[in-house]
Order: structure tokens, then C-alpha cells, then sequence
């Protein structure tokens, strides 16, 4: 599907946007590239894979969540910062 100009000044209309020449040339460029993409997706053979599929219903292996306690990464992520004092970060008061 080619997007001409009558369809992308409908668009337009309808979005309540206005669009000065160039950027109406790079937006019937976006809006065809988006339509090209999209018209591939409907190519694709879906048969055997049922509507309601949803990758989310699949599990996912667990692992224990235990807590680690490394001074070390407290210490190199404060090495970097302006100021610093007992393990906290020190920044300038902002409310009074």
C-alpha cells in the first residue's frame, strides 16, 4: 500500500495536525514503511497456532531468591559519586 497525498492529508484532518511539505514527505515515507511491515506480518503462516495463544502463560523456571550482602559493589558504586559518607550518598538539601 502506497500512502499518496490524499490519504495522508485525510490523516491529517483526522490526527487535527498540520505538517509543513517536508515533513509530509517524511511522514508518507514513515507511514509506507510502517504499512510494508505491517504487510509482511499478514503474509506469515499462522496456521496451527491457535488465536488465543498468549507467551505469557508460559512458566518460567524459579531460581531462590536469596539476598547478597557485598560491601565491595557499595564501595566501587560510591567511589563514583561527588560525595559520599558511611555508605550513603550525600546530595544538596532541595525542599527547605
Amino acid at each position: 500500500m502506497v500512502i499518496d497525498k490524499t490519504l495522508l492529508e485525510k490523516l491529517q484532518r483526522l490526527a487535527s495536525l498540520e505538517l509543513s511539505e517536508k515533513e509530509q514527505e517524511t511522514a508518507k515515507e514513515n507511514l509506507s514503511e510502517i504499512v510494508n511491515f505491517i504487510e509482511n506480518i499478514n503474509k506469515l503462516d499462522l496456521e496451527g497456532i491457535p488465536a488465543s495463544f498468549n507467551p505469557l502463560d508460559t512458566k518460567l523456571p524459579m531460581r531462590d531468591d536469596t539476598p547478597h550482602n557485598n560491601p565491595k559493589i557499595a564501595q566501587s558504586i560510591l567511589k563514583n559519586a561527588p560525595l559520599s559518607e558511611d555508605n550513603f550518598f550525600i546530595v544538596p538539601k532541595i525542599i527547605e
